[in-house]
């Protein structure tokens, strides 16, 4: 091969590595330029679809309303659960993000302020006001937002369309503890699950999505809001004293009490007979 020859050759061969080089470099730019232009498009059906952030909450709304809620906690909570509601070993827990519902359920079924450190809070007459739960509510959710929120509804119209579904539900999730009916029953360690005659709607629902004490929270995956409000309909349906088909309602125990009375009947009735055969003997 002549020099002439190996120098096209080298020239052609650098020519292609050039060529290479540059496709290369176009692929990588091209496929730069594709994956802003795929974030781009991500973020912008995301700004579109996702739901406005809340850049103020009701407290944040109402300072007054805030201060006065201070006020209130540090003159009946603040020695159980901290300055900064922090939570005070051995007294209380931290009250930091345990949303509205919690709040609302502790203080408006008196169980707090707390009288004495026992097993289990027990239900007693509310010492706060409506007016001064609402602001102790505003207060805790100042110092962090977030937890179960109560719903908009009120009073009955947190009652289901389908009392039916809510006893299914209720006999699945929750009579193991509270019985059939709601009438409450003894668990350990001197706990026990309290008779739900006394809830109101709100405090039954606000129960479910905050969990007191041994009660499980029941999330909106385990069981939908239409879900909850069945189980209310259910449980006012039996504790209002309007379901009672068979009758005497027999202390709305269950099958409890029917089975005493069979059994009281049919050790009289067996004594009975067993005197009778022995008289004629």
């Amino acid at each position: 091969m002549t020099s002439s020859k190996k120098a096209d050759a080298a020239g052609e061969s650098k020519a292609a590595r050039n060529h290479a080089r540059s496709s290369k470099r176009r692929r990588r730019i091209s496929g730069l330029l594709a994956l802003g232009f795929a974030l781009i498009g991500v973020g912008a059906i995301y700004s579109a679809v996702a739901p406005e952030p809340q850049t103020a909450n009701a407290s944040q709304q109402d300072p007054a309303l805030v201060r006065k809620g201070e006020q209130i906690y540090n003159n009946t909570c603040i020695t159980c659960h901290g300055a900064n509601l922090e939570g005070v070993k051995d007294r209380g827990p931290a009250l930091i993000g345990i949303g509205e519902a919690s709040v609302y359920f502790q203080t408006s079924t008196g169980r707090m302020p707390l009288a004495a450190q026992t097993a289990q809070a027990e239900r007693k007459p509310p010492k706060l006001s409506p007016e001064e739960i609402d602001a102790l509510i505003a207060f805790v959710e100042s110092k962090g937002p977030g937890g179960p929120k109560l719903p908009d509804e009120h009073g009955e119209q947190l009652r289901g369309d389908n009392p039916a579904r809510g006893g299914e539900l209720f006999r699945m999730n929750c009579a193991s503890c509270h019985n059939f009916t709601g009438r409450g029953g003894a668990l350990s360690s001197g706990k026990f699950a309290p008779e739900l005659d006394p809830a109101t709607e709100e405090q039954l629902y606000a129960a479910m999505v905050s969990g007191p004490q041994n009660m499980p929270k029941f999330s909106d995956r385990q069981l939908s809001p239409e879900e909850k409000k069945d189980i209310i309909a259910y449980v006012k349906s039996v504790t209002d004293g309007n379901n009672n088909p068979g009758g005497a309602p027999l202390g709305g125990l269950g099958p409890q009490s029917e089975g005493l009375i069979a059994f009281i009947v049919g050790m009289a009735a067996l004594i009975g007979v067993t005197l009778w055969i022995g008289a004629k003997q």
